[in-house]
């Protein structure tokens, strides 16, 4: 059937914003969904496979990952549309299983492990519309009804709907009939700047949205992905999931007893379900305490997904990042908790993660109060990752890495404005977890820059100038600019700051892009101070030159940095030449983007390597091409580093798609 439409408020801001709302809903069920299957498949040939069906499952959980992300895409741009409409997102969800009549009977949402009843039920929720696609065995509904509507009535009421696509195509005609009723200047009185840009977070279906064709355009977007696009192309959900189907088939057909994941738990809860049919009680401890600390990262995520459709910039750029983060975070976690016994009440399945939901995810009021809720609670996350970190497992040991680093980064966001790191080092000591706040000790994540590692030295009485070799990207200006200091291919030592008045050393020292030369005035004269304006000068086939007052990865690298954009460099994130060795093929000139002047052009610049990741940036930053050219002025993006994107410089998800490693 299609969808049934409440005919007489159809234009009532209200019952758009109530149709919103369950929109949101379901692309976060979906979400959750897809990630579930993905987090349950098995990993390699140390876990059963062979080769081949190694090679096809890794594949698939790319592809079932990437489908995810795109959802989480279509979660965001709904959002926009909501607030552009005055309204405060809907971050929240319901509890898997969803009660019977929280969606139409035909849409069944509920967690359960990659399977080929599992797939065939994905493929039935992204089917266009007219498709005969089966629904997956299991999946049926309890029964059948009907809970649409007919009757003009002042509250909000839902309605039926087949498919996906047809729900959007009536969301369409609901936003376009209130812009009928009420005219478009009145219909979009939202603030803009609490909306996000979502492809600067790797999320390119949430663009702003500013008026009816933005809207109706970002509505297109989220059909033609694959909720019941006509022509279901080739990149569309349902037809990655069809494309996976078949080779699930074509292995199952090769080796019967061919089996691609875990058999994780369908619905699984951490505690006695007052209605447990249908529903998996937890009671193994490790799945316990791993699932416990995936679930309340996960609600932490959406408090500050919240929270940054509540605030402007940069605050909305910080939270996106820790909730982003904290998206990484949670994917170890959840896989290994598809690796553990679900308990002796459940012998025959595994445990999985729940996504239990907080009673309330609306946003807290902007200020300090909220960033010290921020973080005390990734310093709780850090401690209690900490403690499962020591049983061993690999996945456990990935997971505690991002949250130290996620709690040093909290600490240099709120800790100045929402409590003193004296306290938060209280806080860690009395958990265990010093490492989080003593940078030194800390287990970071695997390219995080050590700034003292392989520095040599050299003095004169007026200057000494340190050599970072591993950030040494060989331009050359050294040599060519000092070279009575700087002698090349010399036995013993070759950096002699004596040979050259310290004025002119300077300036060679600043010429350096990659920081590998520094230096520490003696003679009473100031040291390099940061530059008047914040840049990243894209390089042609090379890396990024980053100059202003920087901090990477939490740590002081100076005011230059070369990072490496090809995914191929041995020290990442610096730069070491590799995009020489590898061909890489990128310009130095891409086109012109957004270049509105900012309200401030210097400033803290923060560059955070995503593990597995792009450069996530934020502060006020002015994007060169290598001739000097304006690319885009921006307070947060996300700069590709796998060499993959085809939006270069910035992120387009490519290094999911591609299995990129850091």
């Amino acid at each position: 059937m299609d969808a049934i439409v409440n005919p007489g408020l159809a234009n009532s801001r209200e019952q758009l914003v109530h149709w919103l709302y369950e929109a949101a809903e379901l692309e976060h069920n979906l979400m959750c969904t897809y990630l579930y299957a993905a987090f349950s498949l098995k990993s390699g040939e140390q876990e059963g496979l062979s080769r081949a069906e190694a090679e096809a499952v890794g594949r698939w959980r790319r592809s079932i990952i990437q489908v995810a992300i795109e959802e989480m895409g279509h979660l965001a741009a709904v959002w926009n549309i909501t607030s552009a409409l005055g309204a405060a997102p809907r971050i929240g969800r319901m509890n898997f299983p969803l009660d019977v009549g929280y969606l139409p009977a035909g849409i069944v949402v509920k967690l359960a492990p990659f399977n080929a009843h599992t797939l065939q039920h994905f493929i039935f929720l992204e089917r266009p519309h007219g498709s005969t696609e089966p629904e997956g065995a299991g999946f049926s509904p309890e029964r059948a009804f009907a809970r649409g509507i007919f009757t003009p009535r002042l509250t909000p009421m839902p309605m039926d709907y087949d498919t996906v696509g047809s729900f959007y195509l009536t969301l369409k005609d609901g936003l376009e009939a209130l812009v009928a009723s009420i005219g478009e200047g009145n219909a979009f009185r939202g603030d803009r700047a609490l909306q996000v840009a979502g492809s600067e977070y790797g999320f390119g279906q949430a663009k702003p949205v500013v008026c009816l064709t933005t809207a109706l355009a970002a509505f297109d977007s989220i059909v033609a992905q694959g909720e019941g696009s006509p022509s279901a192309g080739e990149h569309s959900h349902f037809q990655k999931f069809v494309a996976i189907r078949t080779e699930l088939a074509a292995l199952q057909a090769a080796n019967p007893d061919f089996e691609p994941a875990f058999p994780a738990a369908t619905n699984p809860v951490l505690r006695r379900p007052p209605r447990p049919e249908g529903r998996v009680w937890l009671e193994d401890p490790e799945a316990v305490a791993t699932v416990d600390l995936a679930n309340a990262s996960y609600g932490l995520m959406l408090r500050l997904l919240a929270y940054s459709y509540a605030v402007p910039n940069p605050a909305k750029a910080r939270s996106l990042e820790l909730g982003i983060a904290l998206m990484k975070a949670i994917a170890p976690l959840a896989e290994h908790a598809a690796r553990l016994p679900a308990g002796p009440s459940n012998p025959a399945c595994h445990a999985g993660m729940s996504f239990t939901t907080l009673r309330d995810s609306a946003a807290f009021p902007p200020g300090p109060a909220a960033q010290a809720f921020f973080l005390d609670r990734l310093l709780e996350f850090a401690a209690a990752a900490r403690t499962l970190g020591k049983k061993g497992a690999a996945r456990l040991q990935e997971a505690e890495a991002i949250f130290t680093a996620l709690a040093r980064r909290a600490q240099e966001y709120f800790a100045p404005v929402a409590t003193s790191l004296a306290t938060a080092s209280a806080t860690i000591a009395k958990s265990g977890a010093t490492a989080v706040v003593n940078a030194g000790e800390a287990d970071v994540a695997s390219d995080t820059p050590v700034p003292s590692a392989g520095v040599e030295t050299a003095a004169s009485p007026d200057i000494e100038i340190r050599f970072e070799a591993r950030r040494c990207i060989h331009s050359r200006f050294c040599v060519t600019g000092a070279p009575a200091v700087f002698l090349a291919n010399v036995k013993g030592p070759w950096i002699h700051p004596e040979a050259m008045p310290v004025d002119r050393l300077v300036e060679v020292a600043h010429a350096c892009p990659s920081g590998a030369i520094r230096y520490a005035r003696r003679d009473g004269q100031p040291d390099e101070a940061p530059p008047p304006v914040n840049l990243a000068s894209v390089r042609e086939a090379g890396p990024y030159a980053f100059r202003g007052e920087l901090r990477l990865a939490g740590d002081d690298p100076g005011y230059r940095v070369t990072l490496c954009r090809c995914g191929a460099s041995r020290h990442k994130p610096y730069c070491d030449g590799s995009h020489h060795d590898v061909g890489f093929a990128a310009t130095g000139e891409p086109p012109t983007g957004k270049t509105d002047m900012l309200d401030a052009r210097n400033g803290v610049l923060s560059i955070d390597p995503e593990p597995d990741g792009p450069l996530r940036v934020s502060g006020n930053l002015e994007i060169t091409s290598g001739t000097g050219r304006v690319v885009a002025r921006v307070e947060a993006a996300r700069l590709c580093r796998c060499g993959g994107s085809q939006n270069k410089p910035f992120c387009d998800g490519t290094h999911a798609k591609i299995g990129f490693r850091s």
